[in-house]
């Protein structure tokens, strides 16, 4: 007797439902597509969805994709509108949406044939999040991971050069944070505190554009402690790759106010890092 009445609820709910839908279809006042419905084959959908981006309305062409992959999902339509739906959103500003909608496709057809092109916009969503370098710079680390991820597992697509290009960008951020750090220290001169996050960007971040202050820093901070080896051995790696560079003649100039000047130690941390700056590792 439960399970009867269980089924005749279940049966009522259905044809509730279908006269609800019926009643829509039937009142030209009532668009159903705003009940979250859409009537349209998924290929017409997506027409309609390419029809939209043209035409600059890219809030229309993400509902379009979206219910080709809410009405049939896993179907080859419903990944194709998935690809579509990343890129909308991501030209929207919806940058979370955009990295749920990449992340998922991601999960889902790793081996596709869009795979590459959807991995790089989520390198893309990432990196349109850096911020300057005195705020967190968590998106640089995430925009780092998300395009090292093209080069590694799509290293023959047309994605790769800009995916070098967004990564170095982000290594420059990340170098440029640890050197704002650092500076404060040494205004507050905490010099080993400052001489930890200057090392951090000689050894971590050698190509970027901290280089050569990180270098200067290194002079100074270790000048200023009395410790002249370590300064003399941070001016000469800076001479010798930097030799015309303005860092290079204000520390040489600062050695030479106590009587030394550039020299390696070749015991020193700095050489060991000079010598891969040297072969631009």
């Amino acid at each position: 007797m439960m399970k009867t009445a269980r089924a005749l609820f279940a049966s009522l709910l259905v044809l509730s439902a279908g006269a609800v839908i019926s009643g829509c279809q039937s009142d030209p006042d009532i668009d159903i597509t705003k009940l979250g419905l859409e009537t349209d084959p998924p290929d017409v959908l997506y027409t309609q969805g390419l029809a939209n981006m043209k035409a600059g309305n890219m809030a229309e062409a993400a509902r379009k994709f979206d219910a080709i992959d809410r009405e049939n999902p896993f179907s080859e339509w419903a990944r194709k509108a998935l690809v579509m739906s990343t890129f909308v959103k991501y030209r929207q500003g919806r940058l979370d949406d955009a990295l749920a909608s990449g992340n998922r496709y991601m999960s889902q057809y790793p081996k596709s044939q869009d795979a590459a092109y959807v991995q790089y916009l989520i390198g893309l969503t990432y990196s349109k999040q850096i911020v300057d370098v005195t705020q967190d710079q968590r998106a640089s680390a995430k925009t780092i991971e998300a395009m090292q991820a093209v080069i590694d597992n799509y290293p023959n697509s047309e994605y790769v050069d800009d995916a070098q290009a967004k990564i170095r960008f982000a290594r420059d951020q990340l170098a440029g944070k640890e050197m704002q750090i650092g500076r404060y220290y040494m205004e507050r001169k905490e010099y080993l505190a400052a001489i930890s996050r200057f090392r951090i960007v000689v050894e971590k971040y050698p190509n970027t554009n901290q280089i050569e202050e990180a270098l200067a820093r290194l002079v100074e901070a270790y000048y200023s402690m009395g410790i002249v080896d370590e300064a003399q051995t941070a001016a000469a790696v800076l001479g010798h790759n930097y030799p015309d560079s303005q860092w290079y003649a204000d520390s040489y100039k600062l050695l030479q106010t106590g009587g030394a000047e550039p020299r390696e130690n070749k015991g020193s941390w700095i050489a060991a890092a000079g010598k891969k700056l040297l072969l631009g590792s």
